[in-house]
């Protein structure tokens, strides 16, 4: 694991700034994948984890940092639960632990520095002085990856039947004997013009 002021610099670069997010996301991780016990994650261990985040902000880009976890990759999910939360799986091992950001930790933050005005600076300066168990809250779960979703896994590609677009990881939908892509079956995000 490197320093951790050289993952919030590495934070800041990839962010464009550096925030409390980035701060609770880099513990978190490292909280995290210390709890599974991977001493470089983002390395030799890289093919080992999986991480589940569950909020589209700051936190998850510095979380990304730490482990090595990638949408690219196939090694970063996202479900969209709105909470400053992640569940890190050690393939390996196969075993998983959801680390949760404590609401009491903002409230910490205050108690700690009242002399810094700024909320966000002293969120900061908080969230990088205060404990795990004071940031965080921990869980181990169980969490079953369907191999379609796994890095690395390949399949045949197929094409939706209606729009002739390719699918690829089983994701498409067969209904009533024809095989559509999500969109056609109705869970399209956009709207043709």
């Amino acid at each position: 694991m490197k320093p951790f002021d050289e993952y919030v610099a590495q934070a800041e670069q990839a962010h464009g700034h550096i925030c409390a997010g980035q701060i609770l996301g880099l513990r978190m991780a490292l909280y995290g994948v210390r709890l599974l016990g991977l001493d470089d994650p983002a390395g030799k261990d890289r093919k080992r984890l999986v991480t589940f985040v569950e909020i589209d902000r700051c936190a998850t880009d510095a979380l990304t940092l730490v482990t090595g976890c990638r949408v690219g990759k196939r090694s970063l999910k996202f479900r969209d639960f709105g909470k400053v939360a992640a569940t890190f799986c050690d393939l390996g091992e196969n075993r998983a632990v959801r680390v949760v950001a404590r609401e009491s930790s903002k409230d910490r933050a205050r108690e700690l520095y009242p002399e810094i005005d700024d909320r966000n600076q002293q969120q900061m300066r908080a969230y990088r002085d205060m404990t795990d168990q004071d940031l965080f809250d921990h869980q181990w779960v169980r969490v079953r990856i369907a191999a379609e979703d796994l890095p690395g896994f390949k399949a045949p590609r197929v094409l939706c039947q209606a729009c002739g677009e390719g699918i690829n990881f089983r994701r498409e939908v067969v209904e009533d004997g024809r095989t559509l892509c999500r969109a056609c079956a109705g869970e399209r995000y956009y709207e043709p013009l």
